[in-house]
């Protein structure tokens, strides 16, 4: 067996004192694993005499100089899961620079500047490894990232935040609004206190990037991709989409074609759309993540598993400290980062997508045919339409419309000229139609 590789751990909270627990539960199978042991060199925390319970640590590990830890030179490996861009961006490049794997959960950091990183490993010499910033325990990272490298992926769809799957999930099942439902994910502990990173997207859309990052060998940030949460979803939208034979998910949408000009390029978003019961996504319930990748030679690909949780996030962790473990003893590091296409990120306006759209209208003769020309005015062709009684009295009726493919922006304008119309009462909401409906 040879010397110990030694860990800095930067971070003890519900993620990193899992971490503890793994290795400490199974030191001597890790160690097999890699063939040699792993021994904590020290861990980074905001106050040093927090009850942590029974953690099965030395208590004279813990400091409160971050830096100092990462500086030391029996240092081997560098585990962040602080979460945030500072000081985690500063300790991270740290490492790196100085030659130390670094293995991170920080989504956040990743896709505010994954492309600095990336350098400093590359200027360092050392191993960045972060299956665990995207959908916890399931191994869906490394497959993009080495797996599938010998194929072309055209498209990478998924549900990555499991608070807003959850509330979604209880809005389908129940009829509840959206208040409700977030009010039940908060009380089982799936919402935090502030849920706005989790309902608003920002969660998955910094998760989006990393993962249009790796599907299309492309730096991407948090900045490139199109976000909107599911504040706006409301029972009747839910409603309206069973009534279809749909559901309405998060999703986060990242797919390669061709813009106006035919230069090829990528559409990174995140959104709430229509899928059909009938898509693998549809049945994704509860808290749990699924991914579903689409690739020119492999077909279509799914990942399931819980995306979030301290047990599940440190079972990606700690497979990410065995593969740079790994890599150290034997003097290597893995491919470096690919970002040779160096693809151009479409504005939302070219993308491709479908509208629902449900708008109270007067109950009058030539209604359908004026809402019918402001869709042929624009390019856009109708689907399906469907005429029922509105809810807000004599007079009124609701039309439900689901448009072809089209580009977003004639869809928007085309929405935006609805709301003008003298027999529009109101456009009650929008949402996009993916899945093949």
């Amino acid at each position: 067996m040879k010397s110990p590789v030694r860990l800095a751990l930067l971070g003890c909270g519900t993620v990193g004192a899992e971490v503890v627990r793994l290795l400490h539960e199974q030191s001597a199978d890790l160690a097999a694993r890699i063939g040699a042991p792993l021994e904590i060199a020290g861990i980074a925390v905001r106050r040093i005499g927090r009850d942590r319970g029974d953690l099965p640590v030395d208590p004279a590990l813990f400091t409160t100089d971050a830096l100092g830890l990462i500086k030391r030179d029996d240092v081997d490996v560098v585990v962040e899961v602080v979460g945030g861009l500072e000081p985690a961006r500063s300790w991270l490049l740290e490492a790196l620079r100085a030659g130390k794997s670094v293995v991170t959960a920080n989504k956040a950091l990743l896709a505010e500047d994954g492309g600095a990183l990336h350098d400093a490993a590359a200027e360092g010499g050392g191993d960045l490894y972060y299956e665990a910033s995207v959908a916890g325990a399931i191994p869906l990272l490394r497959p993009l990232r080495e797996s599938l490298h010998g194929d072309r992926v055209t498209q990478v769809t998924g549900i990555v935040n499991g608070t807003t799957n959850f509330i979604l999930s209880a809005m389908h099942a129940t009829g509840a609004g959206f208040a409700e439902a977030l009010e039940e994910a908060t009380e089982l502990g799936y919402a935090e206190a502030d849920p706005t990173a989790d309902v608003e997207g920002f969660d998955a859309a910094a998760k989006a990037a990393i993962l249009a990052s790796l599907a299309f060998h492309t730096r991407v940030s948090a900045a490139d991709v199109h976000r909107e949460g599911i504040t706006e979803v409301t029972a009747a939208d839910m409603a309206s989409a069973k009534a279809m034979g749909c559901t309405i998910k998060l999703l986060c949408i990242a797919a390669r074609g061709a813009d106006a000009a035919g230069r090829e390029t990528i559409s990174v978003r995140v959104h709430p759309a229509l899928i059909p019961l009938s898509h693998p996504l549809a049945s994704v319930g509860d808290a749990f993540n699924a991914v579903f990748i689409e690739a020119e030679a492999a077909g279509q690909l799914m990942f399931y598993g819980r995306g979030a949780g301290g047990a599940p996030t440190a079972s990606a962790v700690l497979g990410d400290v065995v593969a740079v473990a790994r890599n150290r003893l034997a003097g290597v590091r893995a491919a470096s980062e690919s970002a040779y296409a160096a693809l151009p990120v479409r504005p939302m306006g070219e993308a491709l997508t479908r509208y629902h759209i449900s708008l109270d209208v007067a109950d009058r003769p030539g209604v359908l045919e004026a809402v019918a020309g402001v869709f042929a005015r624009h390019d856009v062709s109708i689907a399906t339409v469907r005429q029922g009684p509105s809810g807000g009295g004599t007079g009124d009726a609701v039309l439900v419309i689901v448009t072809h493919v089209a580009p977003d922006a004639a869809l928007a304008a085309t929405v935006d000229e609805l709301r003008g119309l003298e027999i529009v009462r109101s456009v009650a909401s929008v949402l996009r139609v993916e899945g093949g409906l």
